[in-house]
């Protein structure tokens, strides 16, 4: 991407009274500044599916690998992988720390991805006699190689646009491609293995962890016995090629993200920064909640299918049809935000998801097509919440980078906020487990009971808390949108607004490789 077009000013953010002065004849409008190549857009996209491949097997197969393929203890094998949670959620912020002391986005990706690679085939093939030791030291490589790839990939995609509509366009496509890394991890150890994945593991069982958030309960059902273990030993040697060629082609042919300065600000300083900044803080907070809305179904859908609509072996399609439609609902957000904006987007798909499964706790035995219907309509709200959340938090970087933000603000730094933000998702899914299961236990819920109370006691936690708690965002972001968008409601929705030229950030010193 060009100079000029790193410096054209963004044609959505900018409110009313600076839009206003700017109008006079000659003042910079870009309309090309939105427009992204097919190519630049694809070669940045395409790490995310490897990523979203590798995450996977992390929280489905392996405790179940560890326990029954090397006879570990289920209480031995819970401890580690409770361990190296820990481990990996306190290092995401201080790894977004690092990244900005020395911001070269792809040279992050470029030394985790072969880390990452190495780590998998130890965890998903592990030797003869490996115990938690083993266990515990492959977790938290995978897990640090993980987070260090996807913070600064995640930073990249932030930093390499130059308008809000083509920030959303790139983080669309990673997305997309993260959304058939899903469903390839799913789908593939059932194929690979002998008779499939302890017999029952299949596209349901497994997409649901990653993109919700169930890291128990659901994760039981894949990985042992001597033909699951096969599928995933097949499955990591399958994941190296598919990470080579897809980190290559990100590494070699994505558009280079601006060359930044070093920042020099002490540790906690730096992260403390990113959580003292308002709009990031709300922007956050919104993120969070909404979150655990979505993992709770997450954490719970398989029970819902078997107990409440009693269709176990229909958890798969209605699994993949959630996730299509996700996917195809990426294209309608991105385009929908640049009419309307994103915050207004999002605020949409959120409503969307609460009007459409309010009524998923009303269910009962055999109403499949209203729960198809419920699948492909909140799947199609799940569109909204992969790309608009980081697409706005790169605004909010832009925003600093380029002299925009409140003069109380200092700028951001993208790592120290994608550590944050990546911290924030893997709590979601601790939480959205840690709730909801022991609820449904304290509400006299076991799986496979059929009993009334029980059974209304699964749809209410299942379709009424996430509602409450979209409710709850959607209220969050409704109440910061004047931190969080500060042109909101100083024009029309839908008027592209010209806005003088902002200044060239005075971070960046060139255009080379990050």
């Amino acid at each position: 991407m060009s100079d000029r077009a790193r410096a054209a000013p963004d044609r959505h953010h900018g409110g009313g009274a600076c839009a206003r002065a700017a109008c006079a004849p000659g003042a910079g409008r870009a309309p090309d500044a939105d427009r992204v190549e097919w190519g630049a857009l694809l070669a940045y996209g395409a790490l995310g599916l490897p990523l979203a491949f590798a995450a996977l097997p992390i929280y489905v197969h392996v405790p179940r690998l560890y326990a029954e393929g090397l006879g570990l203890s289920l209480a031995l094998v819970g401890a580690v992988l409770l361990a190296a949670r820990v481990v990996d959620a306190i290092t995401d912020p201080l790894i977004g720390w690092a990244s900005d002391r020395l911001p070269r986005r792809r040279l992050w990706v470029a030394l985790a991805l072969p880390a990452l690679g190495a780590g998998m085939l130890g965890l998903l093939v592990p030797p003869a006699g490996a115990g938690g030791g083993w266990l515990f030291a492959l977790l938290v490589a995978v897990s640090l190689a993980y987070s260090v790839a996807s913070i600064a990939y995640n930073a990249w995609g932030a930093e390499v646009a130059s308008t809000p509509a083509a920030r959303t366009r790139f983080v669309a496509s990673r997305e997309a491609f993260a959304l058939v890394g899903v469903v390839l991890a799913a789908a593939l150890p059932g194929l690979l293995g002998e008779g499939g994945i302890g017999g029952t593991a299949g596209v349901g069982q497994s997409a649901v962890a990653t993109e919700g958030g169930a890291v128990g309960g659901v994760g039981a059902s894949g990985g042992g016995g001597d033909g699951g273990a096969a599928g995933l030993a097949r499955l990591a040697w399958l994941f190296l090629p598919l990470l080579v060629v897809f980190g290559l082609w990100t590494l070699w042919r994505a558009p280079a993200p601006p060359r930044l300065a070093a920042t020099h600000a002490p540790m906690w300083r730096g992260l403390r920064a990113a959580l003292a900044d308002a709009a990031f803080l709300r922007l956050l907070a919104v993120f969070a909640v909404n979150g655990i809305a979505a993992a709770i179904p997450s954490a719970t859908v398989l029970f819902f299918v078997a107990d409440v609509l009693q269709a176990e072996a229909l958890a798969g399609a209605f699994l993949a049809l959630y996730f299509l439609a996700a996917a195809a609902g990426l294209p309608l957000w991105t385009r929908l935000s640049q009419r309307i904006g994103k915050l207004r987007a999002w605020l949409a798909g959120m409503a969307l998801a609460v009007a459409v499964f309010a009524w998923a706790g009303l269910l009962g035995s055999g109403d499949l097509f209203a729960y198809a219907c419920i699948c492909a309509l909140s799947g199609l709200a799940l569109g909204a919440d992969l790309t608009l959340p980081p697409s706005m938090l790169a605004d909010l970087l832009a925003r600093g980078r380029d002299g925009r933000a409140p003069a109380r603000s200092r700028a951001l730094e993208a790592g120290a906020c994608f550590g944050w933000w990546s911290f924030v998702t893997k709590a979601n899914l601790a939480l959205a487990a840690g709730l909801a299961l022991p609820l449904l236990a304290l509400l006299g819920y076991a799986p496979g009971a059929r009993e009334p109370t029980a059974v209304a006691a699964l749809g209410a936690v299942y379709g009424f808390a996430p509602v409450a708690l979209k409710l709850a965002a959607i209220a969050l972001l409704w109440h910061g949108r004047a931190v969080l968008d500060p042109g909101m409601g100083d024009d029309p929705p839908g008027i592209a607004t010209c806005v003088a030229p902002t200044s060239v950030d005075r971070r960046r010193t060139g255009n080379g490789s990050g």
